[in-house]
């Protein structure tokens, strides 16, 4: 086993994106119905002890569905490839690299811009029993629970492809103007000199 834990990578990038991913509303708060999501099972009974490869790409439709959860313009493109591993009779090791291309609203400008999102994929799965026991130990990286013995490659992408967006997306070249400003404005006094530097 690897001595960098699966559950690391996403730990490292979460606690950059954290303040940019909103938790779903309740039910109770809204009357609208939940977006369709991503997704791509995989049984877990069918991975053999010597693993087996996955990929995927989404269609428009789950493009479509990717931007919703991603909160962005568009997705032009999707893909992801995985290795799925066993790691003893019921734990396994999922592997992989995300490649997508996106469409969002520049910070500065409001114009939209397309950017390339790469991302390293490495979480570990596990049936959801031995997971909340792991998870009442605070100094374990608990595994991602197998839901009726299925493993959502494509819900998992999703998440990584959420968690590497840039939450200030900014295209090339744009530089924010503070309105009014004139040729004599001293712009290290201005509020907005902290943009000016980004």
């Amino acid at each position: 086993m690897a001595a960098r834990p699966c559950f690391n990578l996403r730990k490292e990038v979460t606690a950059m994106a954290t303040a940019s991913v909103s938790r779903p509303k309740s039910r109770m708060a809204s009357a609208r119905p939940e977006p369709e999501r991503f997704s791509y099972l995989l049984a877990a009974d069918t991975v053999p002890d010597t693993g087996l490869d996955a990929a995927i790409e989404a269609d428009e439709a789950g493009r479509r569905a990717l931007a919703s959860q991603a909160g962005v313009l568009a997705v032009q493109s999707f893909e992801a490839s995985f290795h799925v591993g066993r790691e003893g009779r019921d734990r396994f090791k999922v592997s992989g690299r995300l490649h997508a291309r996106v469409t969002q609203t520049c910070v500065v400008s409001l114009e939209p811009f397309e950017s390339e999102i790469a991302a390293d994929i490495c979480v570990e799965f596990a049936p959801s029993g031995s997971v909340a026991a792991e998870k009442l130990n605070l100094e374990s990286n608990p595994p991602d629970p197998v839901v009726d013995g299925q493993i959502d490659l494509g819900a998992l992408a999703a998440e990584f492809l959420v968690l590497n967006l840039d939450p200030y997306p900014r295209k090339a070249g744009a530089v924010f103007e503070e309105p009014g400003a004139g040729a004599g404005t001293d712009k290290k006094d201005s509020p907005f000199a902290v943009l000016l530097r980004r």
